[in-house]
């Protein structure tokens, strides 16, 4: 898979002035969450400068939430793929007369088609709804940015060694891509199963999914789930492995990633279990980062992605960065990389870090 734009794009630019004739306009789909809907235009903005290469601006047509770029050329199968793109403009004239026409009118605007990335109903990722689910939104937000960096050839499969009930991996599969994971939580892992076996049957997709003991050497493992469903677009597989996240190589062997992709958790109880003591929890989320992030990077193919996202009030910044270079990781960190922490709540400032596995010369 080669998916790369420039490894920094330009720094999200500040409020721009009045649209011009051919400047775009990005209409911003509303989010479910209110807290993330106060911040989604920023975030939206440092999404679009890192998958785009190009600079966007928030901007307001009549009361309405928009990001504004003033750039000849656009990516707009990139700009298909944002987060929280609803629909894209370029500005025309003002209009000539009318109450918009005095002051400072706003200008006209001239829809432009978008390719459709989904290869599957949004419905696939939006049906279920538990405590603890991380945003939709947010979730192709990370996904994005993270796969904007991928420069490994061939086909991808997208690894969440966190994976709870699969939002990652079901928004992997309506990217076209293949998904595997790593749960804790069997529970967790037999409830996606369950799901998945009612949706793709009510679906009427030809499918197939099945849960199976996993054993080595005479010791069980743990539990598989692998899923191989004909989708639009074409075949996808899922395989998620129930276990401790920090044993994911061993449980995956010699297979390599093109991307990670995890939410990582926020410092409360991550309830990953240590298989020679089912009684253990891990309740610092830091150390566990410290522990598992050498093993995914372990994982990544030559010139794929690690993309995370984390509590900082656990785990800040710096001290991640010095995680990921000890695994020999490039962090990617400067322009609009900045610029995409935001609250959760008063004890969860989240923010994003994508980091690179240099391509073997």
């Amino acid at each position: 898979m080669t998916e790369a734009t420039p490894t920094a794009g330009p720094a999200v630019a500040p409020e721009q002035a009045q649209p011009q004739p051919g400047d775009w306009l990005c209409l911003l789909a509303p989010a479910a969450n209110r807290v993330y809907a106060d911040q989604a235009p920023r975030l939206a903005a440092a999404e679009w400068a890192i998958t785009t290469g190009t600079a966007a601006a928030e901007a307001s047509i009549a009361g309405v939430p928009y990001l504004h770029a003033a750039a000849s050329e656009l990516d707009l199968a990139a700009v298909g793929r944002l987060s929280a793109c609803l629909a894209l403009f370029q500005a025309g004239p003002p209009a000539g007369s009318g109450p918009l026409a005095a002051g400072r009118p706003e200008p006209t605007l001239v829809p432009v088609a978008l390719p459709d990335p989904r290869q599957g109903d949004d419905d696939l990722v939006t049906i279920p709804k538990y405590a603890g689910k991380t945003n939709e939104q947010f979730t192709r937000l990370l996904l994005n940015v993270t796969l904007s960096q991928v420069t490994a050839p061939g086909p991808a499969t997208v690894l969440d060694p966190l994976c709870g009930r699969g939002t990652t991996l079901l928004s992997a599969w309506l990217r076209g891509l293949d998904a595997a994971g790593v749960e804790a939580d069997v529970k967790a892992v037999e409830a996606l199963a369950a799901y998945l076996k009612t949706y793709l049957r009510r679906k009427r997709l030809k499918h197939s999914a099945a849960v199976s003991p996993v054993r080595r050497e005479g010791r069980s493992l743990g539990k598989r789930l692998d899923v191989e469903a004909a989708l639009p677009g074409g075949t996808r597989q899922l395989t998620v492995f129930t276990g401790d996240t920090r044993r994911s190589a061993a449980l995956f062997g010699k297979k390599r990633f093109a991307a990670i992709v995890t939410d990582a958790p926020y410092g409360i109880v991550h309830g990953a279990r240590d298989g020679r003591n089912a009684a253990s929890r891990d309740r610092s989320a830091a150390q566990l980062l410290r522990e598992a992030i050498p093993v995914w990077a372990s994982q990544l193919a030559p010139g794929g992605a690690l993309g995370l996202s984390w509590n900082t009030l656990t785990l800040p910044r710096a001290g991640l960065a010095e995680i990921l270079a000890y695994a020999g990781l490039e962090l990617r960190d400067d322009g609009p990389w900045r610029d995409l922490a935001h609250r959760v709540d008063s004890s969860v400032v989240r923010d994003v870090a994508v980091a690179v596995r240099p391509a073997q010369t």
